[in-house]
């Protein structure tokens, strides 16, 4: 079933207020205004290059014509060409009339290349032809075609990088690169990652009749911590599936997948060890220190409970209390925070 177009953030205006997205939103609404005919969209899987793509045709003259968006990575080379150029009838085995191809079907408008990477040679070459000329051939036509086109391409690579492996033509990356524009992670976006949380919250609980209104501080913490890879994507199905599944009016910690709450974890413990402790006490009172960082968060995040703690580390109860006490860190005690 298709999600519901006001559920998904990606499919809403990019919410926030670090300076790189308030920055993204400037250049979007300038570059769309803008007569470029091509524009290279970088980011990560699930940052929204879809989104911005659409949003730049919508502020661009041509918000009233075709917006077609392919996956070039979707379709199967040998049908690529027929699905972009079309063709004629009985230019190949079941031919059986003339196709308009996708590119024909976007004239006036903007054609969405995503995943432009994945693109064969034959199919980097046609292209770039096209670019160059604004015109293209039906697969079995004898003559050529113009169009009036903008192309918005996207990868999550560094294109520069794929063509100096000799994956991607450089004329094509030149070609493309008239306009770059680079949509930050969501690691990077600092609180925004919590305005984005709260408002797909309130959109879950309009959509699935949810009553979660809130996130547990520590909860908000793991929030800033995590990395995302994912990014926003990941973000809105987890909040998704917690508004689905868990009771309650508060977003809670054991509401989150084992994962996350394991690499923050890890992140934090890290980071409580800092390098002159490595320097100045050696490696066995480095790793001591560490490893009593690592419970002592373990606790924290289980909010003293030693089970759930134990479980977290991967313990036995027995060997926490064994370790605790090791630590000096006395079972029962609360915690510092």
């Amino acid at each position: 079933m298709k999600r519901p177009e006001h559920l998904s953030l990606l499919s809403r205006a990019l919410i926030g207020e670090h300076p790189s997205i308030i920055r993204l939103r400037q250049l979007i609404d300038r570059v769309g205004k803008s007569k470029a005919r091509t524009i290279l969209i970088y980011g990560e899987t699930g940052t929204g290059k879809g989104l911005v793509a659409r949003l730049l045709h919508e502020a661009s003259s041509r918000a009233g014509a075709p917006f077609v968006d392919i996956n070039c990575a979707a379709i199967p080379g040998p049908l690529l060409e027929s699905e972009l150029f079309g063709h004629e009838k009985g230019s190949f085995t079941g031919a059986v009339g003339h196709k308009q191809g996708l590119i024909e079907a976007a004239d006036g408008g903007t054609v969405f290349l995503d995943e432009v990477r994945e693109l064969e040679p034959v199919m980097q070459a046609k292209l770039l032809t096209l670019l160059d000329t604004s015109r293209f051939r039906r697969v079995g036509a004898v003559r050529s075609t113009e169009v009036d086109v903008r192309f918005i391409a996207a990868t999550n690579k560094i294109l520069l990088g794929e063509v100096k492996a000799g994956a991607f033509r450089d004329d094509l990356y030149y070609r493309l690169q008239v306009v770059a524009i680079n949509i930050p992670p969501l690691r990077e976006r600092g609180d925004d990652i919590l305005m984005l949380a709260h408002a797909h919250l309130e959109a879950c609980n309009r959509v699935h009749g949810s009553s979660m209104t809130k996130f547990e501080p520590e909860v908000e913490d793991v929030f800033r911590k995590y990395s995302w890879p994912g990014n926003v994507r990941e973000l809105e199905n987890m909040i998704e599936r917690i508004c689905l599944l868990e009771e309650g009016h508060t977003v809670r910690l054991d509401h989150l997948p084992d994962r996350i709450i394991r690499e923050t974890r890890r992140r934090t413990a890290a980071s409580a060890l800092p390098d002159t402790v490595a320097i100045g006490k050696g490696y066995h009172a480095a790793t001591a220190e560490y490893q009593k960082n690592l419970i002592r968060e373990a606790l924290m995040i289980a909010h003293g409970n030693l089970g759930n703690a134990a479980a977290r580390l991967e313990l036995t109860r027995h060997a926490l209390r064994h370790q605790m006490l090791k630590f000096g860190l006395a079972p029962g005690d609360e915690p510092d925070a």
